[in-house]
């Protein structure tokens, strides 16, 4: 019997179709509107880089999620009205994870695919997962995700097939299932400790090196901003997790080597299995010695996801490192910002003011580049040559290095 549950194995990369979907997000306590809003502006590009058109927003001011619809009962009926009124829509995606439960009853009511926030970024690092040790991590990270909601999508599962957050396991009894399940985790934790191992061991024949490691919310431009440092060709493009795997690339300026890591972006609301299965991937980031924190400063949200960046690094025990904050695409923040009638030099005093505060609410060193044009690379390259200068000196004080 062929295995059913090698989800990284022969999997479609990506929809034959278009599917169409329909976005659902609550306002909560201690939210606004626009907050909401600009999550599902995040979410329709989640659903983007899966391959999936927007056609609607559905938003709802609740204190807290329904127990078994997640929506009121007459938002859920008004979907239920507009998808009965557009055939074409295919899937319903929450902004929030959902219980077994709640896609049960939400999906007998739609009578189309109800996908959460969790499934469709798993769907989307199923289809980015280029090595071994990506795929496996994905692997397991789905797995652990479906585990507590078999009961829920054993039901519903022969309909499902297929599609973005459906590439998974197929249909077999519910105790067998779980079983089958448990038996993968444990085989697919011991293939990544091997897989580990043998990073380490890589790791290692690097030599006493130092490190710098690109980190950062998604799609804020570190791979673009790792081609421009390495003159290298490292794959980026305008998705979310273009990059998974890490790649390290080794540079020398004045005479000075290092080496320098691109790593997996952040994300609010990153599956806890995700950041579980990846902490291997990002043991390059732990084993640094400084970090490029690179920030999309023409992102209306761009403090907040400062705050999701460091609260992952704090869980990662790695906030503590010498870090100089890196805010990329200032070119697009003067043309989202700034009034046609300034001159150049109100300009500069608001954008040396803004750097001056980022500076004091964030505690770090900054400089503020644009990847694209190249603008003031060479500050962040002298700013980034004095910090490897400083650690050289200080891990190697007796010593010449000859290189």
């Amino acid at each position: 019997m062929a295995n059913e549950w090698n989800l990284g194995e022969k999997q479609p990369q990506g929809l034959n179709i278009i599917e169409r979907a329909v976005l659902v997000g609550l306002v909560q306590r201690d939210q606004t509107t626009e907050e909401v809003e600009e999550y599902l502006d995040e979410l329709e590009f989640l659903a983007h880089t899966a391959g999936a058109v927007t056609e609607k927003r559905f938003t709802q001011k609740l204190a807290n999620p329904d127990s078994r619809t997640f929506v009121g009962k007459g938002k859920l009926e008004e979907i239920q009205a507009y998808i009965e009124e557009h055939e074409d829509v295919t899937m319903v995606i929450f902004d929030d994870d959902l219980t077994g439960k709640q896609v049960n009853i939400i999906e007998e009511e739609l009578k189309v695919k109800i996908i959460d926030r969790s499934s469709l970024i798993l769907d989307i690092f199923a289809s980015r997962a280029q090595t071994a040790q990506a795929k496996t991590q994905v692997e397991l990270a789905q797995m652990q995700y479906l585990l507590p909601r078999l009961r829920g999508l054993w039901t519903h599962l022969e309909r499902q097939r297929g599609g973005i957050g459906m590439r998974g396991p197929g249909e077999k009894e519910i105790e067998t299932d779980r079983r089958i399940i448990r038996d993968k985790i444990s085989l697919l934790k011991k293939k990544l400790e091997k897989i580990d191992l043998q990073e380490t061991t890589r790791r290692k024949q690097r030599g006493d090196l130092i490190r710098v490691a690109l980190v950062g919310y998604t799609n804020v431009g570190k791979s673009t901003l790792m081609n421009v440092l390495s003159k290298s060709e490292v794959f980026a493009e305008n998705k979310l997790f273009a990059t998974l795997d890490t790649t390290v690339r080794k540079i020398a300026w004045d005479g000075m080597p290092f080496l320098l890591s691109d790593t997996v972006g952040f994300i609010r609301k990153l599956p806890h299995h995700l950041v579980e299965s990846f902490k291997s991937t990002l043991d390059e980031v732990r084993e640094s010695d400084i970090l490029l924190h690179v920030v999309d400063l023409a992102h209306p949200l761009h403090e907040d996801q400062i705050v999701t960046v460091n609260k992952t690094l704090d869980e990662l025990k790695m906030l503590e490192k010498p870090t100089l904050m890196v805010f990329n695409k200032i070119d697009l923040y003067r043309e989202k910002n700034f009034d046609e009638l300034l001159n150049d030099a109100e300009k500069q005093e608001i954008e040396s003011g803004l750097q001056q505060n980022l500076k004091n609410t964030f505690e770090h060193e900054n400089v503020f580049i644009s990847a694209h044009s190249r603008e003031n690379i060479d500050v962040l390259r002298d700013k980034l040559t004095e910090m490897i200068r400083v650690m050289y000196e200080t891990r190697y004080p007796y010593q010449v290095k000859m290189w």
